[in-house]
């Protein structure tokens, strides 16, 4: 989601701004994209009001460490792009409006407004009717915005950062289950978090809001004329007031007839001793008793009605969706949506808010919630947890985001032998000009590699010409070895000789003898990088040394593609094009246009007899070093046109197009057993291709359940988000909305229908 984030307490500060960092960093690490704008400074007890007449002036915080007031503020945007939060001369409410309407469009629509997290509860009446943090929530939500307002019941000016942290992981959990989950008639959240040591584990209830009054007297102290107040000692006075139970003055002082100002100094003591008289069941017994308050409200302090009972949150932080909506009517479509990636999770959610909005979705857990066994099931989960018996028998009414079977396409050797046996018998197919031929073998040890490759007479014969060539590079025939099905790009050599094929079978053979050996030999293997025997300079950061021939046996060996294509402006770096396709029913194929190119980490140099550099080689973003993507990965379409013509993105764009139908085609049609499409699944692949000087594409490999956090943040929403919605709009809604089957399914320019077959599985 593109989660906007304000407050009324201002910019991170440990004595009265102490939880928004934290709860930034939660949304954030949860693959959510964050917006602040947050006032200047202290606003707190200002509700939803504006500052007429004042004209509101923008700067500019970099947060700092977390728990530490070591921010940077600017009067000036930053120029380099990093991190950057907006504060506000204003009100929660000002940076409400500010912030939908003036700020972040280039980060696209907001879906949802958190106000918070607050210093302080905000429960009762007496609280909620003068916060600025349901304020700036109130605001949003009369902007036609769902808005949540976020509060921490503290017990202590003390901050335990592991409290903190979870409360902002209990609250981040909580406002994606409210807003997956949202009633019509909701017009705002006001959420209650008591900062416990247990708050991990807190029980969450659905409350109403406590109706209370001031019963001791006025909320302001008087104060001599020459009295000068320290504004930062009052606020902590307050503050302790709130948090003891007591009142926020000196009730000693005395009336004097003279010029007099009045001092902010309410009587907490009133809203304490009000929860104490009143039953259960209301927000401030539930943050007394421990409990996350939960209270769903219009925008017109007033809760709404008939919406109890208690809220459970899963164990991880995909959203389970038990609660039953408020609808007057029964969902249309049931869906069990628990993707095993924190990144890709809120982009499934949020497309189908988008495009599936009128089907009145209704998240469950397990198929056992199902009114009946034939209600609309969408299933958009792990492979291993998919219940396909169910979806068997329900082949008109349960939908799937995998096919059963499907190593055909999605293992190395297997996908090999697909496309060789196909071309057989079509020798014109395109693959004949897009995929380089294998040659797929088993080993079970180094020393059986000849027997292998007995039949491997293309191999061997290039091997033999290598070996007439001594050490001319130039014109060597250089071949890569890749484990039939591993990921990651593990386990990928490159080689010239079968004396660097033998060497790179036997060092695997060592590293697993030597994994359970003395930390000399521990050191003595870490301390070598690379082996003069296969040549093979492996990264530091790649896991290669787990593979091993005696957990994968099957191997694939092709000619290498050299030279690929090489752009300056990306330091003549070798990349891939990783293309998202996306099977839908027996069979239409579609091919999602956003692409992504996938840099190595070096410039690329022709491999070399004496020392093969993979850095150089390898374009796999799962072995650079760091966590950030920046430099390794850019949008296709964003590459530069100067070298190779305004089109040449255009015409290799076709090739995918064109190779990725005749690889569908040939895995349907001619291994049914190893590709069994089904009518109610779909399936979204990742297909890698390597564009060569010639600007030829040739197939690489085919993934299921691709890595999409590779693409990283910058292009989450633009790339992987707009995947999802297509993939809503193409595959999912054409099942259950038969009238949108006709339209939908026939693609769009975003998701263009590469192939349309009938397997005559109905």
């Amino acid at each position: 989601m593109h989660i906007l984030v304000t407050n009324d307490d201002g910019p991170p500060s440990n004595q009265s701004s102490p939880y928004v960092h934290s709860f930034v960093r939660s949304l954030q690490a949860a693959g959510h994209t964050v917006s602040v704008v947050l006032p200047h400074i202290q606003r707190s007890w200002i509700g939803k009001a504006h500052i007429i007449g004042k004209t509101l002036i923008p700067s500019y915080f970099r947060p700092g460490t977390l728990h530490k007031d070591d921010g940077v503020t600017s009067h000036h945007p930053f120029e380099d792009g990093k991190e950057e939060w907006v504060l506000i001369d204003g009100t929660p409410a000002s940076c409400v409006q500010i912030g939908l309407w003036h700020l972040f469009q280039d980060r696209g629509p907001v879906d949802l407004v958190v106000s918070g997290p607050n210093y302080g509860r905000n429960t009762t009446a007496l609280f909620s009717l003068s916060s600025g943090t349901i304020g700036g929530a109130l605001e949003a939500a009369v902007c036609g915005q769902k808005a949540i307002a976020l509060s921490y019941a503290f017990e202590s000016r003390e901050h335990d950062p592991e409290i903190i942290a979870a409360a902002s992981q209990v609250s981040q959990k909580l406002i994606e289950k409210l807003t997956q989950d949202w009633p019509e008639d909701v017009h705002l959240y006001s959420i209650n978090v008591p900062l416990r040591n247990n708050v991990a584990e807190a029980k969450i209830l659905y409350t109403n809001v406590l109706q209370n009054r001031w019963t001791t007297g006025s909320s302001f102290e008087e104060a001599e004329v020459e009295e000068e107040v320290d504004p930062a000692e009052q606020e902590k006075e307050i503050r302790e007031g709130e948090r003891n139970g007591t009142n926020g003055a000196d009730e000693s002082s005395v009336a004097r007839r003279k010029q007099k100002r009045f001092k902010w100094a309410p009587k907490f003591t009133d809203v304490h001793e009000s929860v104490r008289a009143a039953g259960p069941g209301n927000d401030g017994w539930a943050v007394k008793e421990g409990i996350v308050s939960v209270t769903p409200l219009k925008a017109n302090f007033w809760h709404v009605p008939n919406i109890k009972g208690e809220i459970k949150l899963s164990s991880t932080t995909s959203i389970s969706g038990d609660q039953i909506l408020a609808s007057s009517s029964m969902p249309k479509l049931y869906a069990i949506i628990d993707y095993p990636d924190p990144y890709v999770q809120p982009l499934i959610l949020s497309a189908i808010r988008s495009e599936l909005k009128d089907l009145d979705v209704k998240l469950i857990s397990s198929v056992q919630q199902l009114p009946s066994l034939a209600s609309p099931l969408l299933q958009y989960r792990d492979y291993e947890s998919l219940d396909f018996e169910h979806a068997l028998d329900q082949p008109r009414s349960s939908l799937l985001c995998a096919y059963v079977v499907r190593k055909a396409l999605i293992r190395k050797h297997y996908l090999s032998n697909t496309i060789s046996t196909w071309l057989v018998k079509h020798p014109q197919s395109p693959l004949k000009t897009h995929f380089k031929a294998a040659v797929n073998f088993e080993l079970d040890y180094a020393d059986f590699l000849d027997e292998a490759l007995v039949d491997a007479w293309d191999l061997n014969d290039s091997m033999t010409r290598n070996e007439a060539r001594g050490n001319d590079n130039g014109n060597k025939e250089w071949w890569i070895l890749k484990p039939g099905m591993s990921d990651g790009g593990n386990g990928i050599r490159l080689f010239s000789s079968m004396q660097q094929l033998q060497s790179i079978f036997e060092e695997w053979e060592r590293d697993e003898d030597n994994s359970g050996g003395e930390q000399e030999e521990e050191k003595e293997e870490k301390e070598q990088f690379h082996s003069p025997s296969s040549g093979n300079k492996v990264p530091t950061s790649a896991s290669y040394g787990g593979t091993m021939t005696s957990q994968l046996r099957h191997f694939i060996a092709q000619p290498y593609i050299d030279p690929p294509l090489l752009l300056p402006s990306r330091e003549n770096r070798k990349f891939h094009v990783r293309v998202y396709c996306l099977a839908v029913g027996a069979l239409k194929v579609y091919v999602y246009k956003e692409m992504l190119a996938l840099f190595a980490a070096k410039a690329y140099q022709l491999p070399s007899h004496l020392e093969v550099d993979l850095p150089c080689h390898l374009t796999n973003t799962c072995l650079q070093d760091g966590p950030s993507r920046e430099g390794f990965v850019a949008r296709y379409w964003d590459l530069e046109d100067a070298t190779h013509g305004p089109d040449w993105k255009e015409k290799v764009f076709e090739q995918i197009c064109e190779a990725t139908a005749a690889v569908f085609e040939a895995a349907a049609r001619e291994q049914m057993i190893n590709f069994q499409t089904l009518p109610n699944a779909f399936e979204v692949f990742g297909i890698d291709f390597l564009v060569d000087s010639f600007l030829r594409a040739w197939l690489l490999e085919i993934n299921a359940y691709p890595d999409f956090k590779q693409t990283g943040q910058q292009l989450q929403d633009t790339i992987i988000g707009g995947l999802f919605r297509q993939v809503m709009k193409v595959a999912v809604r054409p099942f259950f909305d038969k009238e949108a089957e006709d339209n939908d399914s026939q693609g769009s320019s975003e998701m263009r229908l590469v192939k349309d077959m009938d397997m005559g599985r109905r």
